[in-house]
C-alpha cells in the first residue's frame, strides 16, 4: 500500500525575489525523488513541499538542506532582470475563459498515456495542422530549405556544445540491451513493469551513445559542423519531436515530455541572423493579430540547470538573446510560452567549427514554436467549438 503524502513547510534562508519564484519552484522538482509537489509563498519566504510519506528526521533535514542549496545558488544576490517587452496584446478580448483540459479528456480528444505523454484526437490534431500550414508558409517566405531530422541525437555531439552542463535535468536517454545472449534471455523471461518502472537491472543496458533530441535546430548545426558554410548564409526549416523531462512540472498540454516543435533556422553573419529573426517576429505578429490571440513578447532565458542558472541567465538577459511569445491562459490568469525568437551569437559556430567565408565563426538563430502548447493556448482562449474560432483558422480547416 502506497505511503500517504505528507506536507512540510519551512522558511527560506532569505526571501526569494519575486521574479525568480516560478523558476526556483520549477527546479525544486529535481531536488529529491521524495518531492511530489513544491510551492513558494508569494513573499518568497516560505517553501512548501508535498512529500512521499515515511521520511525520518534525518532524511527530512537532508532534503531541506538540498532545497536551501538550490534557493541559494539561484536566488542569493540575484538582481532583477531587465525585461524588454516587444509586443503586448494580453488585453485582447477573447471569447473563452475555461480550462479546456477536462473537456478534452472527457471527449477523448486527449488521452494520457503516462506523465507528460499524451495522444491527441482529431480536434487538436487538425488545429495543430492549421498552425503547421501557416509555419510552412512562413518558412517559404524566407526561402527556407526543408529538412528532416531524426528523433535520436548524438551524445558525442551534445557534449561538444556543453548541453550536459547546461540542461542535465531535462535529458531523456536512449539505450538498448547489451549484446549478450544471457542478458537478453533474462530480460525476455523476467522483465515486467512495476510501480516505479521496469524491474530490469541497470547493468542489462548498454552505455549511452544517443539521447532523444531536446531541440530541432541542433541537428542542423551538427550537419554543418567542421566545414565552411555554403554560400556564407543559410536558412532552413524543420519540424520534429523534442524531449525535455520536467518531473512533477509535467502537467496537461502545458508541459509535455514529448512535444512537437517547428523551427525556421538562420545561419550566417550576425546581421543576417538578427535581421531575419526580427523579420520572423514581424511576420508572426501579423498572423497572431489576424487570429486575435492574446499574448505578449518579452525577453526571457532558457531553463538552465541550477549550477549554471545565474551566470547563463544573466548573459542571455544582458544581450537580449531570447524573446518568448507568451499566450494568455484566461482560466488561471496566467500565461504560457508557445514560441520564441532566439539568437545564439557565434556559440554553435565556435563549438562546431562552422566558418564563414572570412574564416570567422558563423552566428545562428531561430524562430521556434511548440505546436501542442500553441494549440492548447488557443483552445484556452477560443474554446472547443470550431464554429466559434477565428475566420483565419476556420478557412484553413475547411
Amino acid at each position: 500500500m502506497a505511503e500517504r503524502a505528507a506536507e512540510h513547510s519551512f522558511a527560506s534562508a532569505f526571501p526569494i525575489p519575486a521574479h525568480l519564484i516560478g523558476q526556483v519552484q520549477s527546479r525544486l522538482a529535481y531536488v529529491d525523488e521524495a518531492i511530489q509537489t513544491a510551492a513558494i509563498s508569494e513573499d518568497g519566504g516560505t517553501v512548501r513541499l508535498e512529500l512521499a510519506g515515511g521520511l525520518d528526521a534525518a532524511a527530512l533535514a537532508a532534503l531541506e538542506a538540498k532545497v536551501l542549496q538550490v534557493v541559494e545558488e539561484m536566488a542569493k544576490g540575484a538582481l532583477p532582470p531587465k525585461v524588454e517587452v516587444l509586443e503586448d496584446h494580453m488585453a485582447r478580448p477573447v471569447p473563452y475563459a475555461e480550462d479546456p483540459m477536462p473537456e478534452l479528456l472527457a471527449r477523448g480528444e486527449v488521452s494520457r498515456e503516462h506523465t507528460g505523454i499524451y495522444s491527441l484526437g482529431p480536434l487538436v490534431t487538425r488545429l495543430i495542422e492549421a498552425f503547421e500550414r501557416y509555419f510552412v508558409e512562413l518558412a517559404a517566405e524566407f526561402g527556407a530549405a526543408p529538412q528532416r531530422f531524426p528523433t535520436l541525437i548524438s551524445a558525442e555531439k551534445l557534449d561538444r556544445v556543453n548541453y550536459f552542463r547546461a540542461f542535465p535535468h531535462s535529458l531523456t536517454f536512449a539505450t538498448h540491451l547489451r549484446e549478450d545472449l544471457h542478458v537478453i534471455n533474462d530480460f525476455a523471461e523476467h522483465t515486467h513493469y512495476e510501480e516505479a518502472g521496469l524491474n530490469a537491472p541497470p547493468e542489462s543496458f548498454s552505455r549511452i551513445q544517443a539521447l532523444l533530441s531536446p531541440a530541432v535546430c541542433y541537428h542542423y548545426y551538427f550537419a554543418l559542423a567542421d566545414k565552411p558554410l555554403p554560400g556564407g548564409q543559410l536558412i532552413a526549416t524543420a519540424v520534429g519531436h523534442c524531449f525535455r523531462y520536467e518531473s512533477s512540472n509535467l502537467n496537461t498540454l502545458e508541459r509535455l515530455w514529448d512535444f512537437t516543435m517547428r523551427e525556421v533556422i538562420f545561419v550566417g553573419p550576425a546581421d543576417f541572423v538578427l535581421e531575419n529573426r526580427e523579420g520572423g517576429r514581424q511576420k508572426v505578429a501579423a498572423f497572431l493579430e489576424r487570429i486575435g490571440l492574446a499574448y505578449l513578447v518579452e525577453s526571457a532565458n532558457d531553463p538552465f540547470f541550477v549550477g549554471e542558472f545565474r551566470k547563463q541567465a544573466a548573459f542571455q538577459n544582458a544581450f537580449q538573446l531570447k524573446y518568448e511569445i507568451r499566450a494568455r491562459l484566461p482560466f488561471k490568469d496566467g500565461s504560457l510560452a508557445v514560441g520564441s525568437y532566439n539568437y545564439h551569437q557565434d556559440f554553435f559556430g565556435r563549438h562546431l567549427n562552422i566558418s564563414l567565408p572570412d574564416g570567422k565563426p558563423a552566428h545562428t538563430g531561430c524562430v521556434a514554436f511548440g505546436l501542442e502548447r500553441l494549440a492548447y493556448a488557443f483552445l484556452c482562449q477560443f474554446g472547443l467549438d470550431p464554429a466559434a474560432w477565428p475566420a483565419e483558422i476556420r478557412e484553413v480547416l475547411a
